[in-house]
């Protein structure tokens, strides 16, 4: 572990007694919850709006704004979200986890909503090892020791990424696309050019013609993403404007033209990340138990669930879904709220 986050191991520690009793109380509150079924059957995509008020906690190198669902006493499920998108892709998710007896927790990435940098100073860096280590920071900063994980896209990098390198601090994890870890090295291999084709962005943004494109055209872009990468999702004009304020956060371009150049090679990261970007230019076996999901609908850049299948040592089921495309929570929320209810039994 870097020494970077020994300043968090030790709050972390300082404050063990009440994670402990946390834990000692979680089993309760689940067993006083809804039961899960119920809740499944209450919840329908697009039936929530929004969370309760935000908050906001200090954590490695950013003041990370986030929201927060159910008992405190629960056992904590922690869901990052994907690009360009944000928290709001779990708000039907959210009160189905929560009723069942779960502490849901849902930070914004670096560079979306009210996250924001500590520093002026600090790289506005999108490697995905940065993103990673933010959520490790995001727990040890909350005191929760160990959570099961969900994510999708960006969000699905970041939780296998922190199952491969902290497996101790995660319980289990459901990962839409599977196994998404990447290095610069395997990126320098050209694709068919079908492949390429759906990747025109990342090309974009090489561009400075793309950043500042992008800068000047952000919600556009964004809408233009969610249709393409979603062709059967009908969502409407105030689900996406309640959506697309996460993208005036004043970090957000420098973040995701860094994302895409990094993983070009056209951009490099920070040295104090370079350990565990060679652990995962490696591709770890990830240990802990999974579900991967895949839309049939995904219409965005995706591997084959059979290419990933061996990335996953401990108990592994994989779950198509049909009528759905990329951003799979906010889609069919019932479904994947399912998939963190059952890997939590494996």
């Amino acid at each position: 572990m870097s020494p970077a986050f020994n300043h968090q191991r030790r709050r972390f520690f300082g404050i063990a007694a009440m994670t402990v009793a946390a834990a000692e109380f979680g089993m309760t509150a689940i067993a006083n919850a809804r039961s899960p079924a119920a809740s499944l059957a209450a919840v329908r995509a697009g039936g929530n709006t929004s969370f309760a008020a935000l908050k906001q906690i200090k954590a490695g190198v950013l003041d990370i704004g986030y929201a927060e669902a159910g008992p405190v006493d629960g056992p904590v499920v922690l869901l990052v979200h994907g690009w360009p998108y944000d928290i709001r892709s779990y708000v039907d998710v959210a009160p189905i986890l929560a009723d069942a007896g779960y502490r849901v927790i849902i930070p914004y990435l670096r560079g979306h909503g009210t996250t924001r940098f500590l520093s002026d100073e600090t790289p506005r860096n999108g490697q995905q090892a940065a993103l990673a280590a933010d959520m490790i920071a995001f727990m040890d900063a909350l005191g929760v020791e160990k959570a099961i994980l969900g994510g999708y896209d960006w969000g699905a990098r970041t939780v296998s990424i922190m199952a491969a390198l902290w497996p101790e601090r995660c319980k289990a994890m459901v990962s839409v696309s599977g196994y998404l870890i990447g290095s610069q090295a395997a990126n320098s291999t050209p694709l068919p050019p079908a492949a390429e084709l759906s990747w025109w962005y990342q090309f974009y943004f090489a561009t400075e013609r793309g950043r500042l494109g992008y800068a000047a055209n952000t919600h556009e872009f964004a809408k233009l993403i969610w249709r393409t990468a979603s062709p059967t999702w009908k969502f409407d004009d105030e689900t996406f404007h309640r959506s697309a304020t996460t993208f005036d956060n004043p970090d957000h371009v420098d973040i995701t033209i860094h994302n895409y150049r990094w993983r070009l090679g056209l951009a490099e990261g920070e040295a104090e990340y370079d350990a565990y970007e060679r652990q995962l230019a490696m591709r770890p076996i990830i240990t802990i138990p999974t579900i991967t999901m895949e839309g049939d609908e995904n219409a965005a850049p995706h591997p084959e669930p059979s290419s990933y299948a061996k990335k996953f040592s401990g108990r592994y089921e994989h779950r198509n879904v049909a009528g759905v495309g990329h951003n799979l929570p906010q889609e069919a929320p019932q479904t994947f709220a399912k998939a963190i209810l059952d890997v939590a039994k494996f």
